[in-house]
Parts: C-alpha cells; structure tokens; sequence
C-alpha cells in the first residue's frame, strides 16, 4: 500500500523486533495504551535457563521468512526490499524491563552487577539475529537494517563492550554466512539512536550504511565517518508536522548539507500514528525534487 501511495525508493519488511525474544520461549503480549509486554521478563541470572537453546530460526521465524518471499514477489522488481532486526542490547533491555522503559535502569543493572551474564544473554541473541538475518537474505531480503534502539541509554564504555562488540559480530558473522552458502552480498545498515559519542567507531564496524537520528548535524556525521560509509537520516519525524512548504525548506537543507552522494534521505527515526500521509507525500516528492535538481546544478 505505501508503493502504490508514495514514490518510495525501497520497500521495508514489517515485523515487531521483539519477534527475536519469542523464538526464544518468552511470552510477549499487546497491553492497550502500553505496548508490547513480556508477563514474565528476566530477573535474575538464573532466569536465562527459561530459553531455550538451539532455536530453529527457520522453523520458528517461517511466518517472517515466508512474508519476505511473498512480498519481494509483489514487488516484481520495482523497489529493493529491506529485512531488518533488532540488535542484541535492544532486544536484552526489553526482555528485563519487560517492556518499553525511560531509564532502562533494569536492563543497565545486569551490565554492572551481572557482566558475565549480561555477555551471554547478548551472545544467546546475536547468534539467533545472525541467522534470522540470513533467513531473511535466503528469503528474498537484498540489504539488511540492525536497529540498536536504545544505545543511547549507555555510556561510551558500556556502548563499546555490550553493543559495538555485537553489532561487529552481526555483521562479520552475516557476511560469513552468505559466502559460504554461495549468496551474493547484500548492503547492510546500523542504526544505533543517540550513539553519536561513537560514531567513528559505529562507522567502522562492518556495517555500509549508518542510519542517524535528527539530533546530529550532517556536517558533523559526515566529518566524524569521512568517505567510509553511506550515511542515512536524518529528518526528525515530528517535522512531518509543519506545514508542506517547511517540510520541503527543510528537506533541502538537510540534502544540501549531506550532499548527493554516499546517502540516503529518510527521516531521524519512525513516524507517528497521527502524521498526515499528504505531509508525508511532501516529504518523499521534496527529497527526489531537491535531490534532482542539486545534482543537475553540480
């Protein structure tokens, strides 16, 4: 439905990331006005013994597997399709909170009191990411989105140990996989929100595309990543609530500042419910106008 709305350039499976925890034996429900909620989250260490190990990613995740296939099939070709997961530190902080948090101050106690634990909760995660991501290549996927939601919750130090050192994994683990069951390559991208404290760092970790959110300037992303990765953002998505002509003012600005080359215009993070679709419309039809016409003056 969006294709047929918007000239988008990219199509972008849908399903919850908390898809991953569930493989993994725990519950999750919809709680009206709260979100997605586990009724039974991880407490203690000792807790990790609920999941279970040695997931079928391909028997357990096949409803995700089998809407890609069906979706790259309606496609027909027209626009890439995207898959995408959760990252391991955003998937963890979910599954002790046992929900959405404003602190995640559960989730960053394991990191302290529990490190030994905490390390192997994201080593359980990242090695059933991996082969869900590959799942989705399998399936049809041609690139590839890690979401580390809640990086900005954590410190450099604790960004580097519990995330970075994941993230890497994925995508080396990724790559490794797709060699050697004979799959082309596909473009992968990082989005870790408010990292911006380790942008060189996230620029360098295997990933060719780094999703930013709007509290970074475009000058800056592009000074601190230099010519290593595609850049991707970074409008805030509540800007979709100005008036069309504002949306386009900003757009252009923000273009002009990335420049044509080596990014990918999108918004700083997901869109509201209540965002009017003829703003979003502005959005999409500015981004190809500005764009076209930057490069037709260069």
């Amino acid at each position: 439905q969006p294709l047929r709305r918007f000239p988008l350039d990219a199509a972008i499976i849908f399903s919850d990331i908390l898809v991953i925890p569930q493989a993994l034996g725990m519950e999750v429900t919809m709680v009206p006005g709260k979100g997605p909620t586990f009724p039974d989250p991880l407490n203690e260490p000792g807790d990790l013994v609920k999941l279970q190990e040695n997931v079928d990613v391909a028997q357990e995740l096949a409803y995700v597997f089998q809407a890609i296939k069906l979706t790259r099939y309606e496609l027909k070709g027209k626009v890439p399709l995207i898959g995408f997961s959760g990252a391991p530190w955003t998937l963890m902080a979910y599954m002790i909170e046992g929900g959405g948090s404003n602190t995640m101050a559960k989730a960053k106690r394991w990191l302290y009191q529990f490190p030994e634990a905490s390390h192997k909760l994201l080593k359980i995660l990242t090695n059933v990411i991996v082969d869900y991501l590959v799942g989705q290549v399998t399936s049809g996927a041609q690139a590839l989105q890690v979401f580390e939601s809640h990086a900005g919750h954590l410190g450099n130090e604790q960004f580097t140990e519990f995330s970075l050192t994941y993230l890497r994994e994925i995508a080396h683990q990724v790559k490794e996989k797709l060699k050697v069951l004979g799959l082309d390559q596909v473009p992968m991208i990082v989005f870790a929100k408010d990292a911006h404290y380790a942008l060189e760092d996230i620029s360098q970790s295997g990933y060719e595309v780094v999703g930013l959110d709007w509290t970074i300037q475009p000058k800056v992303a592009r000074e601190r990543t230099g010519k290593k990765v595609t850049l991707q953002g970074n409008m805030d998505p509540c800007a979709l609530y100005a008036s069309k002509d504002k949306i386009s003012e900003i757009v252009k600005k923000m273009i002009e500042e990335f420049g044509t080359q080596c990014y990918i215009a999108n918004l700083g993070h997901g869109m509201y419910p209540d965002m009017n679709p003829e703003h979003v419309a502005t959005f999409v039809d500015a981004v190809h106008t500005h764009s076209r016409q930057i490069c037709k003056n260069k």
